[in-house]
């Protein structure tokens, strides 16, 4: 598979990716100094994203702890929204730069906006595996879509490729900020091309520059995505988390050192770095589950169908009143998103308070006619 000029495929060295997500903090020229700091660092790609509020969370989802603090997420949302002059501007700098221009969109809208752009690729955070309208929607731009898996499990990821189709990656992820090295499983890189005959990568969260990165490079990784700031001491939503352009360079040289130094002589070099049993630790049994670090998160992390206004019983479902929005811990989670066109139509029983997740005991048992 090809994403721009970029063979991307198993056993070959990487494509790496620095994840500068919103680091920019909605400044144009500290996306360009990202951009250029990451191609500096050895990166092939600088991923962004497409951040509008509506699309992601409910506006009363109020406070949602990060790694840098406690914050109101919706409004960091709202204040991190550009339009689609900003996202160009990045798109023709980074390429410019010789680098692969990659962006998450997190709705329809933002997902058009990449579509207009003539984006490459469109990458797809874990949260969103299970928003089935997105999916459908970058399925349609026939461009590879990059799929990250974390909060998951096999059946979630089975449904999303029966959408997305073989010409998607898939990202081994474990949804936590940050995420414990030994939770990593890094045996599920090939356990996932195994089972679903495609490209296979990881997208790591944890703190350590070369722990994950490496041992993924040596599990063969095709893609490796590590968050990339300027600096920790940032206020970005992410930054708390991310490698600084030095760490990541380092992270960068010890990966393509792999490909010079053989799995073997790798994994005796890991291993006197950390010793037999974290290794073991990190690479896991292969087995698809979801981590320590995850469980508590599933249903709440990922989409499910909420209320977006006020409903009162008799009411009927509309794409007016619902949407699929993340939970994030603060609100009533709703049914799964496969059940979104199901609903719709139908009337319920009881009031539902703005924002809530829209349950089965909500609803008559018949469709409105």
């Amino acid at each position: 598979m090809y994403i721009g000029s970029k063979e991307v495929k198993t056993g070959a060295v990487p494509l790496i990716i620095a994840e500068a997500g919103t680091a920019h903090g909605g400044n144009l020229d500290r996306a360009y100094e990202l951009i250029n700091r990451a191609k500096d660092a050895g990166a092939d790609c600088v991923k962004f994203q497409a951040v509008y509020a509506d699309e992601i969370i409910h506006r009363s989802t109020g406070m949602v702890r990060l790694p840098g603090g406690s914050v109101d997420l919706y409004k960091s949302f709202k204040a991190l929204e550009r339009g689609e002059e900003f996202f160009n501007s990045i798109k023709v700098y980074t390429e410019d730069r010789g680098l692969l221009f990659l962006c998450t969109p997190f709705g329809i809208k933002s997902a058009r906006i990449l579509k207009k752009l003539n984006v490459k690729a469109v990458k797809i955070a874990s949260p969103e595996l299970n928003h089935f309208p997105l999916l459908r929607e970058v399925a349609s731009y026939r461009v590879p879509v990059i799929l990250s898996t974390g909060v998951s499990k096999l059946c979630d990821i089975e449904k999303a490729l029966g959408i997305t189709g073989k010409d998607t990656v898939l990202l081994h992820c474990v949804t936590s900020y940050p995420a414990p090295e030994e939770d990593y499983n890094l045996k599920l890189i090939e356990s996932l091309n195994r089972i679903f005959g495609i490209v296979t990568g990881v997208s790591d969260h944890s703190l350590d520059p070369v722990l994950v990165p490496v041992l993924s490079a040596v599990q063969g990784a095709a893609v490796i995505e590590k968050h990339f700031t300027i600096s920790r001491s940032n206020n970005g939503l992410d930054d708390s988390i991310a490698l600084e352009p030095d760490d990541f360079k380092k992270m960068t040289t010890e990966v393509k050192a792999v490909y010079s130094r053989g799995a073997e002589e790798t994994l005796s070099y890991l291993e006197k770095l950390y010793g037999g049993t974290k290794i073991a630790e990190v690479l896991g049994d292969g087995v698809k589950r979801l981590s320590p670090a995850e469980e508590n998160n599933y249903t709440t992390t990922n989409r499910s169908i909420h209320a977006v206004k006020p409903i009162k019983a008799g009411d009927v479902l509309s794409a007016g009143n619902i949407a699929l929005l993340r939970t994030e811990k603060n609100l009533k989670p709703g049914m799964h998103p496969e059940m979104f066109e199901v609903v719709i139509g139908r009337k319920v029983v009881r009031g539902i308070a703005d924002g809530n997740g829209i349950v089965p005991d909500d609803l008559l048992a018949e469709k409105e006619r």
